[in-house]
């Protein structure tokens, strides 16, 4: 498996505040929130990107999807937003494929 921070996250190498896990995903406590629920949606097969994935992917990214939304509704966000950096010039900045749930406070438009 990859070394990459996330990596080592899903494998308890480095401790997170972990609020949802199952035999797909990992979803954790951001350590920068950004909003008052900042929460990261990891799948724990490494990926680097939601470009770096495949046709043999769509189910995987489907359930992120719906855990994203399954925990939204679990921690209470009756509105959130579900964000994907694809690359360094959209922001990415852990070469694994993550979905940042943000929620808690008015989102602007556009986001940045």
């Amino acid at each position: 498996m990859p070394e990459c921070l996330f990596c080592r996250i899903v494998r308890r190498e480095i401790p997170a505040t972990i609020v949802h896990e199952d035999e797909q995903a990992l979803v954790f406590k951001d350590i920068t929130p950004q909003a008052p629920t900042h929460l990261l949606v990891v799948p724990k097969k490494h990926l680097d990107a939601l470009s770096a994935s495949s046709d043999g992917d769509t189910a995987l990214l489907g359930h992120l999807q719906r855990t994203a939304a399954k925990v939204a509704e679990a921690v209470k966000l009756s509105s959130f937003r579900l964000v994907t950096n694809n690359g360094k010039g959209a922001g990415q900045s852990v070469d694994h494929l993550h979905y940042h749930l943000l929620g808690g406070r008015p989102m602007q438009w556009p986001p940045g």
